[in-house]
């Protein structure tokens, strides 16, 4: 009996998986928002408010806002507990990569690139709530600017 054996392009594929994305790899919206998201879960451990800081790191309490909101309407939409990394990591958790990506997809109207970075993880029903509390943000950044 032959044992099936991976070929080398599955091998590189699997072993680029291992490796966590960079948040570097991110355009500057994304990478903002999940250091966003990462002082949200870290105000939400020790039960205090985030906006203040996150205005103060932001540049806004309008932008703060809606960095909370997005985070409100992706814990109701995500089919798990998101996954944050440390707020000092530069590796992105695949929750922080995916989010990240449909933010970024968001702050460029690409409508197709944000159902790209979601499809087959978030129900079709919870695309259209995620999507509008992305796009506020990114509108929120371009009015700060």
């Amino acid at each position: 009996m032959s044992q099936h054996r991976p070929t080398t392009a599955s091998r590189q594929t699997i072993a680029a998986l291992a490796v966590p994305p960079r948040i570097e790899s991110l355009g500057p919206l994304g990478g903002r928002y999940v250091h966003a998201l990462r002082l949200i879960a870290l105000h939400e451990r020790v039960g205090r408010d985030p906006v203040p800081e996150l205005a103060v790191k932001l540049g806004g309490v309008e932008i703060a806002a809606k960095a909370l909101m997005l985070a409100q309407v992706i814990a109701a939409s995500w089919p798990e507990n998101i996954c944050v990394s440390r707020f000092c990591c530069r590796l992105l958790s695949h929750d922080e990569a995916t989010i990240g990506a449909f933010v970024d997809a968001a702050g460029r109207g690409d409508r197709v690139g944000f159902e790209a970075a979601i499809t087959g993880l978030i129900r079709a029903d919870r695309a259209p709530r995620l999507w509008e509390a992305a796009l506020a943000l990114a509108a929120a950044e371009l009015r700060a600017r």
